[in-house]
């Protein structure tokens, strides 16, 4: 194979995520849950010896989003209104897409209905010198990896 033919696998460091209506610069770390279908067992009378495998419902994980805090609170409030008056008028589409080393998109994931589940504040401690980290789980209703 020539080495204008060789293709690397992207690395996971780049990414962006966009969520409709919220600007939210960049996300130190983005955990983006799997998809599983259950399978249902079935099996009728003439087959006594083994079941079939039918396809049953598909869940998704969740998606959790971790940042450095700063002075934006678009996500926070976003989850405050989730808690004031339910997810209902608060569902969003998300895309969280992976950037190669040169700066282009080359995967997209589109994500459908999502609203914030749980929000988690920094820990403070007087004698560390990280960076104070807020954390936001995500619930969704499906993804499709559209690129």
């Amino acid at each position: 194979m020539a080495t204008g033919d060789r293709k690397d696998p992207y690395r996971q460091f780049r990414f962006r995520v966009e969520i409709d209506g919220i600007s939210q610069a960049g996300f130190s770390e983005c955990t983006f849950a799997d998809t599983t279908t259950d399978p249902v067992e079935y099996r009728e009378g003439n087959e006594p010896t083994r079941f079939r495998k039918l396809s049953g419902l598909t869940k998704y994980g969740n998606i959790t989003l971790k940042w450095g805090i700063t002075d934006t609170m678009d996500l926070y409030q976003w989850r405050q209104r989730v808690i004031d008056a339910g997810a209902e008028k608060e569902r969003k589409n998300i895309s969280i897409i992976l950037i190669d080393e040169a700066g282009s998109d080359k995967s997209r994931w589109d994500i459908e209905a999502a609203w914030p589940s749980k929000y988690d504040p920094p820990d403070f401690s007087g004698k560390g010198n990280e960076v104070a980290i807020e954390t936001l789980e995500i619930v969704h209703e499906g993804f499709k990896r559209v690129k």
